[in-house]
């Protein structure tokens, strides 16, 4: 194995250190394997140097997305304007030739040529991404100026007329619309990363990185997470569920065993002059709980319910019996949509269609939800049920109604509250949160990483 050139160590660790700074762990192991790929590999070769990197350096999925962008920043496609094959038409008085532009960038996603494209949309930021700067000879770059200047999605309907012009069947014509959807989707986010590329080079690596590279979707908080996040949060689930289980069973497999029964080890030991050689417990029968969901569904929170119940629902085993009640300003029992197998995205959505959660102006009343809970269900909560209630607590000033909440925690086996939003807001304007964490255990849980933590906790044994 041959020595990284000279400079590259130092570059390296500045890089380790973006990844630890954006919450990737990187341990001195990780950094060593990753001084012998650079010492192994072409750097010319880009792919293999960023794939040899992940591997030494990851080692959870969900973090591939923070590694590229950083990976991007730190080790370039090019310095400047680069250099390339493809150029940008010009105009005789030194504008840009938008049509003839237009018309370049149609025949590339009509060929799918990816390195033609991304020689393009480098080309293309270089001449039109330019937004002025606040100094002499220090430009700002901007992808919307780019973006709305070359409209690639207005050129979708001509490329399909070109390659539709032999005449196809509809099953192909809707493949080859979606493989240019995504051509152009690619485009827009070459031209996203070479904005950031030229924006890193005047302003500095680490502020772009601020502002430019994603949080990982166990990190992403659920009362500001986006239509994106929200679809990453999705594909986590299961994941999360199987990490779960996995753990639940190593919990069970070491605690099958009860307290030590005294009579029997003490007969035993007879055999062995009354030193008790092979003590003998009492056989455990632990019985899985009946778990009682209690949601809330309104706007503010209805990200976190959707993604809580979607763990609950992957994990519906581990208990004998669910309920689910959706609530806003008052409850009603949705459990006969959380059928295994259906898609929870349309079942949410039958949740606010189909029950019967609004009285007055549609925002969330938790005492008046409570006490329909306990006059139209009042058997839902026994001793064997864990009851989990789902929201950030805050009741629009109106009455909490504590007493019905010691009620129902005093029949409960075990309560306890899932709050999405942060502890130093609890009580802040119209939330009742610390009154109700007065009488049941509650936990924040802003992200994935905690809503996983606090489950696992309170799952039985």
């Amino acid at each position: 194995m041959k020595s990284p050139p000279h400079g590259l160590p130092g570059h390296l660790v500045d890089f380790v250190e973006a990844l630890r700074r954006h919450q990737v762990p990187v341990g001195p192991g990780e950094t060593v394997d990753a001084g012998a790929v650079l010492g192994t590999l072409d750097l010319l070769h880009r792919d293999q140097l960023r794939e040899g990197l992940a591997a030494a350096l990851l080692r959870r999925s969900g973090q591939r997305v923070v590694f590229d962008t950083l990976f991007d920043l730190y080790f370039p496609i090019a310095i400047g304007r680069g250099h390339g094959e493809v150029e940008v038409p010009w105009m005789p008085d030194g504008e840009v030739d938008l049509e003839a532009l237009r018309e370049l960038l149609s025949d590339l996603l009509r060929d799918g040529d990816d390195e033609a494209l991304r020689e393009l949309a480098r080309a293309v930021v270089d001449a039109l991404g330019r937004a002025g700067g606040s100094e002499v000879g220090q430009p700002s770059w901007s992808v919307y100026q780019v973006l709305r200047q070359v409209s690639p999605e207005t050129l979708l309907a001509g490329i399909l007329a070109d390659l539709m012009a032999g005449g196809r069947d509809v099953f192909t014509e809707e493949v080859t619309r979606r493989e240019i959807r995504q051509r152009i989707a690619d485009f827009r986010r070459m031209v996203t990363e070479e904005v950031r590329r030229r924006t890193a080079e005047v302003r500095g690596r680490d502020p772009v990185a601020r502002t430019a590279v994603p949080k990982q979707a166990e990190l992403v908080e659920f009362l500001s997470a986006y239509g994106d996040q929200l679809a990453q949060l999705r594909r986590t689930v299961h994941p999360l569920a199987r990490r779960l289980a996995s753990r639940l069973a190593v919990r069970r497999k070491h605690a099958k065993r009860g307290h030590m029964d005294i009579r029997r080890t003490l007969r035993r030991s007879m055999f062995t002059g009354g030193v008790p050689m092979r003590p003998l417990y009492r056989t455990r029968r632990p019985g899985r709980p009946e778990l009682v969901v209690f949601c809330d569904v309104s706007g503010s929170v209805a990200g976190f319910s959707h993604f809580t119940l979607l763990l609950v629902q992957a994990l519906r085993e581990q208990f004998s019996k669910v309920r689910v009640f959706a609530f806003v300003e008052r409850a009603d029992e949705v459990t006969h949509l959380f059928t295994p197998g259906n898609d929870l995205a349309s079942v949410m959505t039958r949740v606010l269609r189909e029950a019967e959660l609004v009285t007055f102006d549609g925002h969330s009343d938790y005492g008046s939800a409570l006490v329909s809970l306990v006059e139209h269900w009042p058997d839902a909560v026994g001793p064997r049920s864990s009851l989990l209630i789902l929201g950030d607590g805050r009741t629009n000033y109106r009455d909490p109604n504590l007493s019905v909440l010691r009620r129902l925690a005093g029949q409960a086996r075990h309560t306890h509250w899932l709050n999405p939003e942060p502890r130093y807001q609890w009580g802040s304007g119209d939330s009742a949160a610390l009154r109700y964490a007065d009488l049941v255990p509650m936990h924040e849980c802003r992200t994935v990483t905690q809503l996983a933590a606090v489950v696992e906790s309170l799952l039985p044994v």
